[in-house]
């Protein structure tokens, strides 16, 4: 049912039963220092790719590299704990895995889950109209690159971590039953980077209200101090010729809806009819975000305008 055409979140594969299987596998570098928070992460972006398909996670894989002549083998430990902590919120099982020797550690999952064949959700659906939601604050990247500078109070440390540990399960629940036409989570790509595939992908453009966009503490001042991860460049040499920006836009929001996330929130396409609901359905959850950002409109194919006014 899906694959790599339209560089979706994770492969779906449809069943003789009406149920479609939905795989999909990530790892990453460590992205804070203590060993449990980073097991945790990774396995909360890993397992948000499945729920970005609209779809319940069966079980995982441990993927691992590990120096295991210069890191003591405790701090794997941790690591996999913090892995089984997600997994097990999750409702899941880590079943197995593989590890290889490594010079720096990476970790993530391998998931399978499943989901009705005719209610996978797929990020190249958008129609014109449909209103864009946000689950999670941006700045995870910036932030843990402030992180490993010494340039960030305790305070932020906690909440990017708290936003990074937290599983988009609870968002994805809260899509049933509405009218939604696309789907995705923001990581690596960053926010312009993901709505950019699927506004490719659904043939559509989108406009964002900048004031509606949440980010996380500090994000603006450490961009200003040009304190962030050079792929939050990358990403934007990639984005920069398919986005329209309001000419007041500062500098730093630029980088900031550039800047690569480590587990995301969720970036919705809803039918403007489902809109409030979806909006009530996200705060009686407790999603880190319920904002409205924007909407898809009749435009360009693949073209981003963004205003600096509000909603």
């Amino acid at each position: 049912m899906v694959g790599t055409s339209t560089a979706d979140d994770a492969a779906a594969y449809r069943l003789e039963n009406g149920q479609a299987i939905i795989q999909t596998v990530d790892f990453i570098t460590p992205i804070v220092d203590d060993p449990f928070e980073f097991g945790r992460s990774a396995a909360a972006n890993s397992l948000s790719d499945v729920y970005a398909m609209g779809g319940r996670p069966l079980f995982a894989l441990n993927i691992v590299c590990f120096p295991t002549k210069q890191v003591p083998l405790e701090v794997l430990g941790e690591i996999l704990r913090g892995g089984v902590d997600a997994a097990r919120e999750a409702g899941i099982e880590i079943v197995g895995g593989h590890s290889v020797e490594d010079t720096e550690p990476k970790y993530g999952l391998i998931v399978t889950g499943i989901a009705p064949a005719d209610a996978v959700i797929t990020n190249a659906g958008a129609q014109v109209g449909d209103a864009l939601f946000l689950t999670k604050p941006l700045g995870s990247g910036i932030l843990t690159t402030a992180m490993k500078k010494g340039r960030m109070s305790d305070t932020t440390a906690s909440e990017v971590i708290r936003v990074m540990r937290t599983l988009n399960r609870s968002a994805a629940e809260a899509l049933a039953g509405l009218r939604v036409h696309a789907l995705t989570d923001i990581t690596g790509f960053g926010l312009l980077g993901h709505l950019l595939e699927m506004m490719h992908g659904s043939r559509t453009a989108a406009r964002l209200h900048l004031p509606s966009v949440p980010l996380l503490p500090e994000v603006l001042e450490l961009a200003e101090a040009k304190v962030y991860p050079g792929g939050a460049s990358r990403n934007r040499n990639r984005t920069e010729p398919h986005v329209q920006w309001s000419a007041s836009i500062a500098e730093a929001h630029r980088v900031a809806l550039n800047d690569p996330q480590t587990s995301g929130g969720l970036l919705i396409a809803v039918a403007a009819e489902d809109a409030d609901e979806l909006a009530r359905r996200l705060e009686q959850a407790g999603t880190l975000a319920a904002a409205r950002i924007g909407e898809v409109i009749d435009g360009d194919q693949a073209t981003i305008v963004i205003e600096a006014g509000s909603v």
